[in-house]
């Protein structure tokens, strides 16, 4: 048990004070202590361990309460980390991805007074442990319908770090988004990386090695596409990186970021991001502490949709002058069919 593994970020204490207007008062004392354990991502990830995080700083600045992280370098991490959110007594624990399954189970079962949330799992059938899940699909069919209306070669690609079905959940929503696109136009744009039918497609094999994610999208680059979806966390950034690249080299290829609006949490390749498919992860945390914190904590499963604003697209930001205005009302036409019921989009990974 290495002493990293262990080792707890200190930055719990609340705020001395409160503003209002020109006033200054005192922020009244709480002494809930919300923990959080990453994957292998990290908190600076620029994406899901990272917006988890903000939405504890979230609830640290608006409700005054005491945070504690412990950052996981690698697998052999979840557990002593979880054993030392024990031992700090947190009345509520949030552990980050599907990778934690496992050993959040083990924990919350051992632990049957302590409260537990695990983000991106809903495998869990605990009294004590809340599933904060998302139906990403939705958010994702409407990338995978902008991606190949923006390509200029007929080609766009996705990969994911590993085969899980959070990642999945993404490819499978690109893919059939773009499908709806070559039915309305009558178009044919291809899609590299992932076979909905199948289940099978292109993956790195975590979700740490930029290198992976540079070699991946270029080798995508060199086959024509110019849309590409990296579902992989940090190696993402990777992809991103290939693309600049190859822009610089007189291509024009674009990335949707995943998970966080990249161009806010990865501001060195906003030339890049076409949009993001975002999950509201912060939100959900910040709500899932303070229903825990005024004491209405349930193991009721939190579905982030479209419809509750859990999941959605970002704003087009750089790219926004460049899509033209008709798929930009058709985005919104087919996001307000999705969230109506008229438009189902499906997967075999959505939450249940």
């Amino acid at each position: 048990m290495t002493a990293a593994a262990l080792a707890l970020s200190g930055c719990g204490t609340p705020p001395d004070t409160t503003t209002s207007g020109n006033e200054t008062t005192p922020a009244p004392e709480n002494n809930y202590l919300a923990c959080m354990v990453s994957d292998q991502g990290g908190f600076d990830d620029k994406s899901f361990n990272q917006s988890g995080y903000e939405g504890m700083q979230k609830a640290q600045s608006e409700l005054g309460i005491q945070i504690k992280t412990a950052e996981s370098k690698n697998a052999s991490d979840f557990a002593p980390n979880l054993t030392s959110m024990k031992t700090q007594n947190c009345d509520l624990t949030f552990t980050v991805g599907y990778a934690l399954a496992s050993e959040t189970e083990a924990q919350a079962t051992a632990n049957p007074t302590m409260d537990y949330a695990i983000i991106d799992d809903n495998s869990i059938s605990l009294p004590n442990v809340k599933s904060l899940v998302f139906k990403t699909s939705d958010a994702a069919f409407l990338a995978g319908y902008l991606a190949a209306a923006y390509s200029k070669t007929g080609i766009v690609a996705t990969f994911g770090g590993v085969a899980y079905p959070t990642v999945t959940i993404f490819m499978d929503g690109f893919v059939d988004g773009v499908a709806q696109y070559n039915t309305d136009s009558g178009k044919s744009v291809t899609v590299l990386g992932w076979d909905k039918a199948s289940q099978n497609g292109a993956f790195t094999g975590d979700f740490d090695d930029q290198s992976k994610g540079q070699n991946t999208t270029k080798n995508f680059i060199d086959q024509g596409a110019d849309v590409i979806m990296p579902v992989a966390g940090p190696v993402g950034n990777g992809a991103a990186a290939a693309a600049q690249d190859a822009n610089k080299a007189g291509s024009d290829v674009a990335i949707v970021w995943v998970d966080a609006d990249g161009f806010e949490t990865a501001p060195n390749y906003q030339d890049v991001f076409l949009t993001s498919v975002m999950k509201e992860i912060g939100q959900s945390v910040y709500d899932t502490i303070k229903a825990s914190e005024s004491g209405t904590f349930t193991n009721t499963p939190y579905i982030g949709t479209l419809a509750n604003g859990g999941v959605g697209l970002a704003p087009y930001h750089n790219f926004d002058s460049k899509i033209p205005q008709d798929v930009k009302d058709k985005i919104t036409s087919l996001s307000n069919d999705i969230i109506s019921g008229t438009l189902k989009v499906t997967s075999p990974s959505d939450p249940q």
